[in-house]
């Protein structure tokens, strides 16, 4: 009997066949997102910053989506920024525009020094609603 079960959204990226990983795994009623990035199609880099963020939160949502859940049912989340002066500003307006009711998830960021080529990664914990 199967435990986990992978959610990919409708249009994965290329980073999921390409280094063998699952967007997000259900595991009961929890969903654990992978990090996300802004990746285009092929898999590459979003080269511009704002842009990057706001499609790493569009592919976060896909997967929320396929599994039943908006943004309101993420519980923990954590970011991790290569340049978190150039990007904190914009993860900030990304993440108010995601979660713009209360309660706000908890949440983590990260300086990193090395992303793959991407800037800025998402990756949150949510809990599925039941099916009604």
């Amino acid at each position: 009997m199967h435990t986990r079960h992978a959610i990919f959204p409708d249009r994965p990226h290329a980073l999921y066949k390409q280094h063998g990983y699952s967007p997000a795994i259900q595991s009961g009623d929890l969903l654990f997102v992978s990090g996300m990035v802004g990746a285009r199609e092929d898999g590459t880099p979003e080269p511009v910053l704002d842009a990057q963020i706001q499609l790493a939160f569009d592919s976060l949502e896909a997967v929320l989506t396929k599994a039943g859940c908006t943004f309101d049912d993420v519980i923990d989340l954590t970011m991790f920024l290569v340049d978190p002066e150039a990007s904190a500003g914009l993860m900030i307006a990304a993440l108010a525009k995601a979660f713009p009711r209360e309660p706000k998830p908890n949440a983590t960021a990260v300086g990193v020094t090395w992303l793959s080529g991407f800037q800025f990664e998402i990756k949150v914990i949510a809990r599925i609603p039941p099916k009604s």
